[in-house]
């Protein structure tokens, strides 16, 4: 049997999996009897792969772990089974077996006569298929065959990994589950927290801070990082990412931009509170859990929140449009959220050089009654409909000079309409998209508009009605 002190440091390499490491240590020993058939379930990164093969190497146990997800074919999966069998008891004999008398393995007869010709007059073999619920077409009888091997080959156990339990599915009863539940948020903690990550990349001068030892720099990496997991868990990974892999990516994603003042100097590695105030915006965002192709993280010391802040603004324009797109869909924009009859006094074109400078004009001006409630700001509104002469007449108002032929606008008003940017809302009977008597609403929010009216220098703020703050 395993001494205790092999199940002391299992126990310490795999926290909150004491039962499980347990149970395994009841059903395989080098001198006990095992089970034929053992089917591990559990959901993803809960520790089924990892624990049954560290468990399986110190017991001294021989054995061949099979990964079915690599396995394009069920014959490819038999004869990955016949191959792994023989390296393994090649490593644990250290001699070499003749593999001619294996060469095929074409179907589950094939494999049964291999493996109890392998197996004959040999100890105890463990044989490890994991995800093999994630098989790639697999044969019908390949699950109730393999619960079957066990009477066939007596010193052969099968593990069987899976997501779900595979209880209908072996066509058997009496099967033993080993179940692995998903980490709790402790758990999560505990396990992340065992290798902290350092802050300092480079360590202090020992000139500056003499007193700043190895020792004191390895506390307070475990310490920030351990309060750090636990912020990060409570605002993104509790509702994005509760499984231990994408708890640690997300996390791992916004130490770097987290720590940076701490390393420019801004703040002490113990102002946890401070900093999470200065970094707030870090878990406001979506990129600490979107998988990117293309890394978008800051060099370390080199992101601020101002500029992380510039950098998601910068992203809210999400189409590269020509000149005349732009501007038609900031005219859609004014013509959707401006009443109609304020038309003429934003976008008359005065004929001497003088132009009044358009501005967000009160409601007196306007010659409308104040309220004593307050009123909300229009682009917190609903959009409004709005025909298409209405959209031609405010965007030749915000188009200096005239427009070319060539811009062929009811074209870019259709194209518009099929990128749902605008959005059809009256006419809905007639064929033709531009109908005179449809109408069209738009489709986007005032952040978007507002970027792409930056981008043609054009600040829409002052052609709204009532303003923006």
């Amino acid at each position: 049997m395993l001494p205790d002190e092999i199940l002391e440091r299992l126990n310490a390499e795999f926290p909150s999996r004491e039962q499980q490491i347990q149970q395994l240590f009841a059903l395989y020993s080098q001198h006990l009897p095992s089970p034929p058939l053992l089917v591990a379930h559990g959901l993803t990164a809960t520790g089924k792969s990892s624990i049954i093969r560290a468990y399986l190497k110190v017991s001294g146990i021989p054995f061949a772990i099979v990964n079915s997800r690599e396995c394009i074919t069920g014959r490819h999966l038999l004869e990955r089974i016949v191959a792994s069998c023989l390296d393994a008891l090649d490593d644990f004999d250290g001699g070499r077996i003749d593999r001619r008398p294996f060469a095929r393995t074409e179907n589950l007869s094939a494999l049964a006569v291999n493996l109890q010709r392998l197996f004959g007059g040999r100890a105890k073999f463990v044989v490890v298929l994991d995800g093999v619920d994630a098989q790639r077409e697999a044969p019908p009888t390949l699950l109730p065959a393999l619960a079957r091997f066990g009477e066939m080959i007596p010193n052969l156990s099968l593990i069987l990994t899976a997501t779900l339990p595979l209880t209908t599915a072996l066509h058997k009863p009496g099967i033993p589950h080993l179940h692995f539940p998903p980490y709790s948020r402790s758990s999560l903690l505990t396990i992340l927290s065992m290798h902290p990550p350092k802050i300092f990349l480079m360590p202090p001068s020992a000139e500056q801070f003499p007193d700043y030892t190895a020792d004191l720099a390895a506390e307070d990496d475990a310490w920030l990082w351990g309060r750090f997991l636990g912020a990060v868990y409570d605002s993104l990974s509790k509702h994005t990412g509760r499984d231990l892999i994408s708890f640690k990516l997300c996390a791992m994603r916004m130490w770097r931009p987290f720590v940076d003042p701490v390393i420019k100097g801004q703040f002490g590695t113990r102002d946890f509170s401070r900093l999470m105030v200065n970094r707030r915006f870090l878990f406001q965002m979506e990129d600490g859990v979107l998988d990117k192709i293309i890394s978008a993280e800051p060099p370390a010391g080199a992101g601020t929140s101002a500029s992380l802040i510039e950098k998601k603004r910068s992203r809210a324009v999400v189409h590269s449009l020509p000149y005349y797109t732009t501007h038609l869909l900031i005219a859609a924009y004014l013509a959707s959220y401006n009443p109609s009859r304020t038309d003429v006094t934003y976008f008359m074109k005065h004929t001497d050089k003088r132009r009044n400078k358009r501005r967000a004009h009160s409601a007196s001006a306007l010659g409308v009654t104040k309220s004593k409630h307050r009123k909300i700001p229009r682009h917190l509104l609903t959009p409004s409909p709005f025909a298409l002469d209405r959209l031609l007449a405010v965007f030749r108002a915000l188009i200096e000079g005239t427009v070319p032929q060539v811009a062929d606008l009811l074209t870019q008003v259709g194209t518009l309409t099929s990128m749902r940017l605008l959005v059809r809302v009256g006419g809905a009977g007639a064929a033709d998209v531009l109908d005179p008597g449809a109408r069209w609403r738009v489709n986007f929010s005032w952040e978007y508009v507002r970027a792409l009216g930056r981008s043609v220098n054009v600040e829409v703020g002052e052609y709204l009605v009532g303003g923006v703050d």
